[in-house]
């Protein structure tokens, strides 16, 4: 019983057309084109149109599941691709603008260097010119103490002259 269900679903079933069956359709639309009458003075040609039509419509029909499967798999393909791209093309551009970060980034902490740099030579400078003053104000200073000194020393040795002078005197 069950085999008898099987064949009357297989007949029940179409068949696929074979490849000579649409080889044969597409015979049939050149014969048609080759054989249609030229419009005078063109390269155009009158075809019936219905007749042609409806050679296409048997045609696509009559297409393999297979050729649709590997139409849809094409089309599939081409949308993975095409995402792809643009998945790529983004990370490419978030890449692109990271990168131009980090350059900048990397820039102001040159620039950062350098000031700072800057800023340690002209301290350099001010400390040296400062001891420089220092120095000079120093030496001023130890030269006039050297000068009262001096005249201080001048006076003692003086006022022991004079008082040495007037011992001998009053001896």
């Amino acid at each position: 019983m069950s085999d008898e269900l099987e064949l009357d679903q297989q007949e029940s079933m179409p068949v696929p057309p074979t490849s000579g069956e649409l080889l044969e359709l597409v015979d049939e639309l050149i014969i048609a084109v080759e054989g249609a009458r030229t419009v005078p003075l063109s390269g155009n040609v009158m075809l019936d149109r219905d007749r042609l039509l409806d050679m296409l419509y048997r045609l696509r029909d009559e297409l393999p599941e297979e050729m649709r499967a590997a139409r849809w798999m094409v089309r599939e393909r081409e949308s993975f691709v095409a995402r792809t791209n643009e998945k790529a093309r983004e990370m490419l551009e978030r890449a692109r603008e990271r990168s131009e970060e980090l350059i900048s980034e990397s820039y102001i902490v040159k620039e950062a260097v350098d000031e700072a740099n800057a800023l340690v030579r002209r301290a350099e400078g001010e400390s040296t010119r400062i001891r420089l003053e220092a120095e000079d104000y120093s030496e001023q200073a130890f030269e006039q103490t050297e000068s009262v000194l001096s005249d201080l020393l001048g006076q003692v040795r003086r006022f022991r002259a004079e008082l040495h002078q007037a011992r001998r005197e009053g001896d």
